[in-house]
């Protein structure tokens, strides 16, 4: 087992990691840009050191600082988080230069899933259902005809996208030039690849993805499902497991077909396989994330694992202690994100001084947050600064406990969503169960018409 961990990101990602590297015992070492030297996880870490200035791209994606830091300390191990450098292949390839451990996947793993063009070949090859469509398309010219073969509406993807990157939906060919292009350009200059592909966009879906725990000696075990369908521009909000959509015979497929996708590639350590589900119960690959997921305290509280301590272990050559028969999950959990930003303002990002604060508590809530009473949040980073977490003997009363701890929830000197979160919760789509990608854009359209 490692000694000492190096954890290469910030907020409240970085504070649950050192927490559970507390618990088994392993000294961590935080670093911080100028902005954040007031952090919770600079404090809370055995050791701590600066590497750059306020822009994430002086600090937090600083490779060669955070490696200096990483071979100075004595670390063994680094744990990317989510987000910065967690799918950054070059990054993992410079830690396996220096005979640092990564804690994730092979830098080789990470191109071959982060290239989502190679992924669906593999997957298809796999046997796993993936989107009709087409590979990446070399033209304009192919691109047209392509898009003619699959048929209106669809989308296109960048091979290397993600957060919403490089990605357009066209729902007739004259649209298609135009967004094929602005795609490509927005995938050149956000990943350096303007490579793009053609899928059908199916719709309404659900989105819904299976947690995985692979070790090294081939042991996976698929830990269910979480529901994410509530999104905003592709930016998850809400997340429950399990999902009201999967009755078990999906599930067990949607399962298998995960197991499969991490099998055709030899995946190692936490992984996410995301699917999406159609009205008939259609399932089909969309992508595998190759981290540890903002939303994974969602599995840990249905299923009672510790994640981030498992991503521990493997990386360190552990074998998994647990089997598929051993995995039960335990009544209903949902996540809330409280983002700082203001919704009535055009979901306006907020930063400023933190004058009060007060968080739920109670059986079975959980909130995972950096911030604390005279914390001053800063303008340079996302907008999440926590995630509010409970569970429930049903799904009905776990919603009724969310309002409930929301309605707790009190952070003063800077605006959050949580009025909002609340209102979500309230809706009878939402309550229903039925809601899909859509919901958010069908939300917010009903309040507009509603405020006139």
């Amino acid at each position: 087992m490692f000694s000492k961990i190096l954890i290469a990101n910030r907020g409240e990602i970085a504070v649950r990691i050192i927490r559970a590297c507390r618990e088994m015992g392993i000294s961590t070492v935080a670093i911080y840009s100028e902005a954040d030297k007031d952090s919770l996880h600079v404090q809370l870490a055995d050791e701590s050191y600066c590497v750059g200035g306020s822009r994430v791209a002086d600090s937090y994606l600083n490779m060669p600082a955070i490696l200096t830091v990483a071979v100075e300390s004595g670390a063994q191990a680094i744990h990317p988080g989510y987000g910065l450098l967690s799918e950054n292949a070059k990054f993992v390839s410079l830690c396996e230069q220096c005979n640092i451990n990564f804690i994730g996947p092979s830098s080789d793993m990470i191109k071959l899933l982060g290239d989502k063009d190679n992924a669906r070949k593999t997957m298809r090859a796999a046997g796993v259902p993936v989107t009709p469509g087409c590979d990446i398309v070399e033209s304009v010219e192919q691109a047209k005809e392509e898009a003619e073969k699959i048929g209106f509406p669809l989308l296109i993807k960048a091979r290397s996208g993600g957060g919403g990157k490089g990605i357009r939906r066209v729902d007739s060919i004259e649209q298609f030039e135009e967004a094929f292009l602005s795609a490509s350009s927005e995938a050149q200059s956000a990943f350096g690849d303007g490579a793009c592909y053609i899928e059908k966009f199916i719709h309404p879906v659900k989105h819904i993805e299976m947690q995985l725990l692979c070790d090294k000696y081939g042991n996976i075990v698929c830990l269910g499902e979480r529901e994410c369908s509530v999104q905003r521009k592709n930016q998850k909000m809400i997340e429950e497991s399990p999902s009201p959509a999967l009755d078990e015979k999906t599930r067990k497929e949607m399962m298998i077909a995960a197991v499969k996708a991490a099998k055709a590639v030899n995946y190692v350590n936490a992984g996410t396989v995301e699917f999406l589900l159609d009205m008939d119960n259609n399932f089909y690959f969309m992508e595998m994330n190759t981290r540890l997921q903002v939303e994974h305290g969602v599995t840990e509280m249905v299923t009672g694992l510790d994640i981030v301590q498992w991503q521990i272990r493997i990386a360190a050559g552990a074998k998994l202690s647990r089997t598929q028969d051993s995995i039960f999950t335990h009544g209903n959990v949902i996540e809330c994100r409280i983002n700082a930003e203001n919704p009535e303002k055009g979901f306006r990002p907020s930063c400023g001084r933190i004058t009060r604060l007060h968080t739920p508590g109670g059986a079975f809530v959980r909130f995972d947050t950096a911030i604390y009473q005279d914390y001053f949040v800063p303008p340079y980073y996302d907008s999440m600064i926590g995630k509010l977490i409970v569970q429930a003997r049903s799904r009905a009363e776990a919603i009724r406990k969310m309002k409930m701890a929301l309605s707790e929830l009190t952070i003063d000197g800077i605006d959050i969503n949580r009025d909002l979160l609340a209102e979500i919760l309230s809706d009878e789509q939402f309550v229903s169960g039925e809601y899909t990608t859509d919901f958010m854009a069908e939300f917010e359209e009903k309040h507009a018409d509603r405020k006139k």
